[in-house]
């Protein structure tokens, strides 16, 4: 898959289990490290961990293995990193505060 493509991807699994607030960030000029991130919320701990294992797991059924996964213990913010794009799935709490959003947009 193409960094396109891949986003495309992240971004319909990340829906399928109501992500909530998505927003993506073109980052390809300011980063060497990836093309995209995508920045989402849940509504709880649960809610994060299940939205940041069902993307890892789709990509890999995908053969679009996830180079690192962040956060599984905790749940105020998990990191799917795919490579060209880099999911992070937090709490309301959590992204307000690091405002992701607002440091790369």
């Amino acid at each position: 898959m193409d960094s396109k493509q891949l986003l495309a991807f992240a971004l319909d699994k990340i829906d399928d289990m109501k992500a909530r607030d998505i927003v993506h960030i073109d980052v390809s000029k300011s980063s060497d490290i990836t093309d995209f991130m995508i920045v989402c919320s849940g509504t709880s701990k649960r809610h994060v961990l299940s939205i940041a294992d069902h993307l890892a797991k789709e990509a890999r059924h995908a053969d679009a293995e996830p180079l690192g996964y962040e956060g599984q213990s905790d749940g105020e913010w998990a990191l799917v990193d795919l490579g060209d794009v880099v999911v992070h799935v937090m709490q309301d709490q959590a992204r307000s505060y690091y405002d992701l959003e607002k440091l790369w947009g």
